[in-house]
């Protein structure tokens, strides 16, 4: 079979041309854009199936160096989250992150009561089946590489490889779910956030002056931004000697250095709406790249040696947390607008990642408005809370198979 090897900077620029193939799709395909299916996820899906279908015939395998640049790009995105988090959405959010914290372990919960449920009566295993619940699904491929192993030394053979395979069909369900979910929330109850992508762009064209960009500005708000990865980084280092036994995401810190960062600069040098336009501008960038590069490199034909069984069980989870989001989480968090979106992120890390729930949430207020409160709390959820409760709730459920 032929080897395909990207180094680094062609792996960059190949993800760049996926990109601009999938902004280019959305224009050619209004359904793709009428339903919130992003850029990101349609140019990189297209190459992942298209690179399955060569490696399964045995005629080309791809293989990147993305690893480095793809946390890069990760906690830039996170760090640009944080820095949006003024004083007053910190103060907004503090009631909806304890609401939305009840409602991600309540889904975690009840995602490992539909595994092995309806594992009981397909006749799987239930250590098995539990490798289609919360582990891969609201813990995505860290998780399914982190408890695999331990149903596999419980004896459940095989764990692993369908924990890993289920958490790679989260992803994809993730994309491919969380857009239309949110466009059907909207127009269904006639929500509108702040100004659209499209309403921002006329803006811009009637007032260009104002929006001309800055040498400076633009400096300044990448350099804020390294510093915030820089703390970030350097926090995670205090904390694993501090506390060991606890293994925070990198990507949360980098959003806490975001955050203080921006609460530090308002204090002492004053709100300057013109940088925080910069800032969200490097956090796109950031989001397209590493949303691509991860959907483009997943290895779809892992989900082969899934069984007809195992698809039913996943099918069943990507089921419940439509239904969990619209009908528990779009009501309890408030049924407006900001409501809409947070459920529409919580069907991305509930499937597997927080990235999917940042690509989707994006193509949903490109379309519909800007969510600034959505794009605080989801990560905060699922980056971080979720982590801990759902890392004691499959404990939980592992030990009673013991």
């Amino acid at each position: 079979m032929l080897q395909i090897k990207l180094d680094m900077f062609q792996t960059l620029a190949f993800t760049v041309l996926l990109i601009w193939l999938g902004d280019y799709l959305r224009k050619k395909f209004p359904i793709l854009k009428k339903y919130c299916i992003p850029s990101a996820v349609v140019g990189g899906l297209l190459f992942a199936i298209i690179a399955c279908v060569l490696y399964v015939n045995g005629i080309m395998e791809f293989k990147f160096d993305s690893k480095t640049t793809n946390t890069l790009f990760y906690c830039l995105f996170f760090a640009a989250s944080g820095a949006a988090a003024g004083l007053s959405l910190l103060k907004k959010g503090g009631k909806l992150i304890v609401i939305f914290s009840i409602l991600a372990a309540a889904t975690a919960f009840f995602q490992n009561v539909v595994a092995v449920g309806l594992g009981k009566v397909l006749g799987i295993d239930p250590l098995i089946a539990l490798m289609t619940g919360s582990i891969p699904m609201t813990g995505g491929h860290g998780n399914a590489a982190s408890f695999a192993p331990i149903a596999e030394q419980m004896g459940a053979t095989g764990a692993v490889e369908v924990a890993i395979a289920a958490a790679t069909f989260g992803l994809i369900s993730g994309c491919i779910v969380g857009g239309p979910l949110g466009n059907a929330i909207v127009q269904k109850y006639g929500l509108k956030g702040n100004s659209t992508a499209e309403e921002i762009a006329e803006m811009e064209k009637a007032n260009q002056k104002e929006f001309v960009m800055n040498k400076a500005r633009s400096l300044n708000a990448a350099c804020l931004m390294f510093i915030a990865c820089g703390f970030g980084a350097t926090l995670l280092v205090i904390l694993k000697r501090v506390l060991p036994g606890v293994n925070l995401p990198i990507h949360v810190l980098c959003m806490l250095g975001g955050l203080i960062i921006r609460l530090v600069y308002d204090n002492f040098i004053g709100e300057d709406e013109a940088l925080y336009e910069s800032i969200d501008t490097l956090g796109e960038i950031s989001l397209a790249m590493f949303v691509t590069m991860s959907i483009m490199t997943m290895k779809l034909w892992q989900l082969a040696d899934l069984a007809i069984p195992m698809f039913i069980l996943l099918i069943a989870q990507v089921v419940f947390i439509s239904l969990f989001a619209v009908l528990i989480s779009f009501r309890l968090l408030g049924k407006n607008y900001d409501a809409a979106v947070m459920a529409v992120g919580h069907t991305g890390f509930g499937l597997g990642a927080v990235p999917v729930s940042m690509a989707t949430m994006k193509t949903v207020c490109d379309k519909y408005g800007y969510s600034k409160i959505a794009f605080f709390v989801v990560p905060v959820i699922g980056g971080l809370i979720s982590n801990f409760t759902n890392a004691a709730i499959i404990t939980f459920f592992l030990n009673m198979f013991k």
